[in-house]
């Protein structure tokens, strides 16, 4: 029986080079994020903000989980 074929998320090389920004943001203690201009504290926030960021810039990103979206609401 053939193995199935993973799918696998695909990013962009400008995708790549935002979340690194982010990440090095965070560890200088730079990133800020919302309204308010909260610190990030998480890497998982980072990487979200970073993700968020690509997608406004119109990169290669995958769309968001539906279950993700569901939450939000």
């Amino acid at each position: 029986m053939p193995s199935a074929k993973k799918k696998t998320r695909k990013y962009s090389k400008g995708t790549q080079t935002e979340v690194r920004r982010e990440m090095n943001r965070v560890k200088k203690g730079t990133a800020k994020s919302g309204k308010g201009h909260a610190k990030v504290k998480s890497k998982k926030q980072a990487i979200a903000i970073a993700l968020s960021k690509a997608r406004k810039e119109g990169k290669k990103v995958p769309k968001k989980s539906s279950s993700k979206m569901k939450a939000k609401k």
